[in-house]
């Protein structure tokens, strides 16, 4: 059985995020999720991954979807991603006032040019193409290509749906799922708590265990973005990523 791929947001570092990159492989994780680099940070941000024993999963950045050029507007980053060996660009995408259609085949050129370069485009669980898993199922099959996928979150379906289950969700649209972020959550609507992992509801072995048994064994990118109020100090927030990666592991995740 092929290992599961664990990786971490530095953003999960909060305005710690520089140390991320010593504190990660003590902990044992060596996939990490950050910004696509400009043209000119390239070679500076490789360099960087490397003497921390590092690499890039997965690049966040822009899919223009307001633009008929968008593949083209696309290229700079998928040049990034190549550059640093990253297979996923991971995207929060919004229809907005344009007709789902136009947006549809947009996307579906976006995936024609990001597979040009072996890389997969996951769109985050976020209003108003990957809400729950009926509007991505819809958005899937009116973009119609296998290069973009959904970047399923364990906690954004509870933050922006009333009454859902993370793991029915999730199998709900597990054919589509290129990509996940693992958070945690209260289970509230609408509410901004996302902890420690174990300290809210979400059941990461039943999405480790769903996941496995249909093949996909990442990348799981952790995501803690916290709980509304707090402030937490670096010591504080390297042990919440600590423990994190610990509850996975203590739970039967097999990362």
């Amino acid at each position: 059985m092929p290992a599961n791929l664990l990786a971490c947001r530095t953003a999960s570092y909060g305005k710690f995020s520089d140390s991320a990159y010593a504190h990660l492989p003590t902990i044992g994780v060596h996939h990490v999720e950050i910004d696509a680099p400009a043209p000119d940070r390239i070679d500076e941000v490789k360099a960087r991954l490397e003497r921390h024993g590092l690499s890039a999963s997965s690049l966040q950045c822009p899919v223009e979807v307001e633009h008929d050029d968008v593949d083209a507007r696309l290229t700079p980053h998928l040049d990034a991603a190549a550059a640093l060996g990253a297979g996923l660009l991971f995207v929060s995408v919004q229809a907005g006032e344009l007709d789902k259609k136009v947006v549809y085949e947009r996307l579906h050129r976006a995936g024609i040019k990001a597979a040009e370069y072996g890389i997969t485009i996951g769109m985050e669980t976020h209003p108003d193409l990957i809400t729950n898993a009926a509007v991505a199922v819809e958005t899937m099959r009116g973009v119609d290509h296998p290069n973009i996928r959904v970047n399923y979150d364990t906690a954004n379906i509870h933050y922006y749906n009333r009454d859902v289950d993370h793991v029915d969700e999730m199998v709900k649209v597990i054919d589509y799922i290129g990509s996940m972020h693992l958070k945690d959550t209260d289970g509230s609507y609408k509410t901004w708590c996302f902890p420690t992992f174990g300290v809210g509801i979400v059941d990461f072995k039943a999405v480790f265990d769903r996941l496995n048994g249909h093949g996909f064994y990442g990348p799981f990118t952790m995501e803690i973005e916290g709980v509304e109020g707090e402030s937490l100090d670096e010591d504080e927030t390297c042990r919440r990523v600590a423990d994190s990666v610990a509850h996975l592991r203590s739970v039967g995740c097999d990362v």
